[in-house]
């Protein structure tokens, strides 16, 4: 892939001691815009290396944030892992931790789904951290809330599957949905008004910031960033990697 951008690199360095060589015989060297014109003369007539730089540049950035995103999950593994205010499902001793940030208005999120719900059934050793990542829009940031005091209930996994599983939620779907989880509504809705679910809900903001993630869903497992909808397949593939490598988070 590289062959033909160092082969362009070599002719522009070719061309300065020609210049230069030039120069001390007295003969006009090339100037500037001579060696700009030659240049993109090549370039023109093959475009394609302009291609393969932008993938290898491509490449190159998307090396440096997966070791950015590993330094900072690295660097964060406590607040990702042992926050005391997230809600945990499965194995609280699981071999391996997985992290998802998700909003409940996602459309990929509630796809991935049926893997998380999986990987809960059919994976005894595992453990998973939900970290409410509300990004789109108000009704989002209102069920992260309802469902954060839903878990001093002890009732937050089967409401965030209700919550996951509602095509359109809206504010009164999110209440509708609460009466039906069988949650004590008057103590939700006070709990839903503390002032710490909303600064956790900002420490997680800041917290997504750091590692890199700017959508979701976002996972992080066995110390890797994984962002997209992940299919049942692909999560057992993931979990077991981490199981492999020995970095289980």
């Amino acid at each position: 892939m590289r062959i033909r951008i160092l082969a362009a690199l070599a002719a522009l360095a070719f061309l300065a001691p020609v210049a230069a060589d030039s120069h001390s015989n007295h003969e006009p060297a090339p100037d500037k815009a001579a060696i700009e014109g030659m240049v993109r003369d090549y370039l023109l007539k093959n475009p394609e290396v302009i291609e393969e730089a932008i993938g290898i540049l491509r490449a190159k950035r998307r090396e440096e944030d997966r070791k950015r995103a590993e330094a900072a999950i690295a660097e964060n593994g406590e607040a990702l892992r042992e926050h005391p205010m997230s809600p945990v499902s499965g194995n609280a001793q699981g071999d391996v931790t997985v992290v998802e940030f998700f909003d409940y208005r996602c459309g990929f999120c509630k796809r991935t789904l049926p893997a998380m719900e999986a990987l809960l059934k059919e994976d005894a050793n595992v453990r998973v951290v939900w970290k409410e990542f509300p990004i789109l829009g108000p009704v989002s940031v209102f069920a992260a809330r309802a469902a954060m005091a839903a878990d001093r209930q002890g009732k937050y996994y089967p409401f965030h599957l209700a919550l996951m599983k509602e095509p359109e939620l809206t504010d009164g779907k999110v209440v509708e949905l609460a009466v039906g989880a069988g949650l004590d509504m008057e103590r939700l809705r006070r709990d839903m008004e503390d002032p710490a679910i909303q600064a956790y809900l900002d420490e997680t903001r800041a917290l997504a910031q750091q590692i890199g993630i700017d959508g979701t869903p976002a996972f992080v497992i066995g110390g890797r960033l994984v962002g997209g909808a992940v299919d049942a397949a692909r999560m057992k593939e993931l979990v077991a990697a981490a199981r492999a490598d020995g970095n289980r988070g």
